[in-house]
């Protein structure tokens, strides 16, 4: 008949409805306490945990006093009433009066404490990360992913689309991110790439008539890792076809709205309107960065008309040689010290990358005649100087206005771009970034941005986004004024997805590859198998792919994306807990005709210390 069951019950689900009940439950133990009397075990599976009492005498009594953390055992017993109650656990009004026990297997003392908050280095917690998921912050992670998954696949099933699997060894392309690369045992000297995306299967897909695509999927890129960047990650890839842009946001931001609200309560647009959708020139003028976060104000104003025409710029060469001069109100920091504001100059520096930042402290600004102010170029401006930034700038009282000057052209996108980057950094010391949600969409990005070192235009994007209707005139006069028919879904400042109308006309599509530098063989020879199904009557389509990574690191409150991937690689790119990469056998790298040709060991050592900066 085979072996009883292993349990009746989870252990966490236990009441006062249960008492009286005979049951069984299985898990590990959390803690076991020894009281002479009675012997306490606090025993733990994924739903909860549940206190056992053995009293003393009991049949189980001397093994439950010797149970060890981790152990892993099966109980029998009653339900009773705890006198006690523990009011932290949805178990806490019942205890189990267990009269036997079996230990199903021993474990060692664990290399850290199995808890909310550990004591355990990330590393040793990746190396040993079958335990760390045994930790609710970790476990909860993991099945908020698999909530949202859920959720994905149940509306976009609804909305009839298809979830088709695309292949895994594909072809490497020069464009984008590095390729992972695999040898082909049988095509000696020739390799498969890891997709970076589903890309061009997807619109394959859509030449195929499949009309609505998704897929849940692993992408992988060989990139510099950081908290929300791993060498591969999940995409919830879509594709539609006979679609406008407008379409597509509206189908996917009801996606969203539908995640959020089932996952943590926030539809997103309380009040059922749709996301925002804002300019990327908007978005670059009054935040500095393409992904803003617009759940605080902190807008950038451009000073640089007005420092130009002031006689003090003359004798100021930061300003004077500028192209552009920004400024951002930063709320109470005005009301620092001297000293503590200084130290904000270092981290303009090391955290945005800025050259140098200039810093106004308008102590008050609001009450004419009676202006009070401080700044680092006291002495170089006049006080009515610099009272006109701040005017200028809308500072209120006790906000610190701080400068960012650099050049004119592709060096004034760079200084917006600091100045992005310092307003999330103030955003985030301030609190504003903690609480919350908001969404938009970043529409028409430009197609095209002019690479010095390759003296060539490349995609912002990718080469298979389509112009804007109303700019694809300019495309052979002017392509570096053309926009990109693109958008991306931003949610608390971070990209979550992206996409765009895709090019569905062969002739387009090799010009806009002739625009990259291709020559009409080498796109040929790349993308042949896009350019012929074009051939074929291919229909007007668009999609966008979701970091579902990054979603559920939103939705979790989290900083990393790691919380929220079972297995995750370190910022080395290896896994800790399987010790990957590794070396393989002569015989394998024979087989597969490949001969390594390693950096000197300084060179790798140099490698190592550069990736952990």
């Amino acid at each position: 008949a085979g072996r009883a069951p292993y349990r009746t019950h989870s252990c966490n689900a236990l009441r006062l409805s249960h008492v009286g009940e005979r049951v069984k439950l299985s898990g590990w133990v959390q803690v076991a306490r020894d009281m002479n009397h009675f012997a306490f075990v606090d025993l733990r599976d994924r739903y909860g945990i549940t206190q056992i009492v053995f009293q003393n005498p009991s049949p189980g009594y001397e093994t439950a006093k010797s149970l060890g953390r981790e152990f892993v055992i099966e109980i029998e017993g009653v339900v009773v009433e705890r006198i006690s109650k523990n009011k932290q656990r949805t178990t806490g009004d019942v205890e189990v009066q267990a009269d036997s026990v079996k230990v199903l297997n021993e474990a060692k003392t664990p290399p850290f404490l199995i808890q909310d908050q550990t004591d355990a280095q990330e590393e040793i917690r990746m190396q040993y990360r079958y335990l760390d998921i045994r930790r609710n912050p970790v476990k909860e992670g993991l099945l908020l992913r698999n909530k949202v998954t859920s959720i994905v696949r149940n509306h976009l099933n609804s909305m009839d689309f298809c979830e088709i699997e695309t292949p895994m060894l594909i072809k490497s392309t020069p464009e984008g991110a590095r390729d992972f690369v695999v040898p082909s045992r049988m095509n000696p000297g020739q390799f498969y790439a890891l997709p970076q995306s589903p890309q061009t299967f997807k619109q394959v897909l859509m030449v195929a008539g499949m009309d609505r695509y998704f897929q849940i999927v692993k992408c992988f890129r060989d990139e510099e890792l950081r908290a929300d960047r791993q060498p591969e990650f999940t995409q919830i890839d879509c594709e539609m076809s006979f679609v406008t842009q407008e379409d597509i946001l509206a189908t996917f931001e009801t996606l969203m709205r539908r995640v959020f609200l089932e996952v943590v309560g926030n539809d997103l647009c309380p009040e059922g309107a749709r996301f925002r959708r804002m300019e990327y020139s908007e978005a670059m003028r009054d935040y500095g960065i393409d992904k803003p976060d617009l759940r605080y104000d902190m807008k950038l104003a451009d000073l640089t008309a007005l420092v130009k025409g002031q006689g003090s710029t003359d004798g100021f060469p930061i300003f004077k040689e500028a192209g552009l001069v920004i400024g951002l109100c930063v709320p109470t920091y005005g009301t620092w010290g001297t000293k503590k504001v200084k130290g904000l100059e270092k981290r303009a520096q090391t955290e945005a990358g800025a050259k140098a930042m200039i810093w106004v402290k308008c102590e008050s600004v609001s009450v004419a005649g009676k202006e009070k102010l401080d700044s680092s170029v006291k002495g170089k401006y006049t006080n009515d100087e610099v009272l006109q930034w701040c005017k200028l700038a809308k500072a209120k009282d006790g906000d610190l206005l701080c400068i960012f000057a650099g050049g004119a052209g592709k060096l004034a996108d760079q200084t917006r771009e600091v100045c992005g980057k310092w307003r999330h950094i103030m955003g985030t010391d301030l609190g504003y970034r903690s609480k919350g949600f908001n969404a938009l969409w970043v529409v028409n990005f430009p197609l095209l941005e002019w690479d010095e070192d390759a003296d060539r235009y490349v995609a912002k994007h990718h080469p298979f986004t389509s112009s804007h209707p109303e700019d694809a005139h300019l495309l052979a006069t002017d392509p570096g004024s053309v926009r990109a028919n693109a958008y991306d879904m931003v949610i608390n400042g971070v990209e979550v997805g992206g996409g765009s109308i895709r090019i569905f006309d062969r002739e387009v599509q090799m010009k806009t590859f002739e625009l990259l530098g291709f020559t009409r063989e080498e796109a040929q020879k790349q993308f042949g198998f896009l350019l012929g199904a074009f051939e074929f009557g291919a229909p007007p389509h668009g999609g966008l792919a979701f970091g579902l990574d990054r979603i559920c690191t939103i939705l979790g409150g989290a900083t990393s994306i790691r919380n929220y991937i079972a297995f995750p690689k370190n910022n080395m790119g290896r896994d800790m807990m399987i010790d990957s990469p590794s070396p393989i056998t002569p015989e394998q790298l024979a087989e597969l005709s490949i001969k390594t040709d390693l950096p000197p060991p300084k060179a790798a050592e140099e490698t190592k210390a550069a990736a952990k900066k």
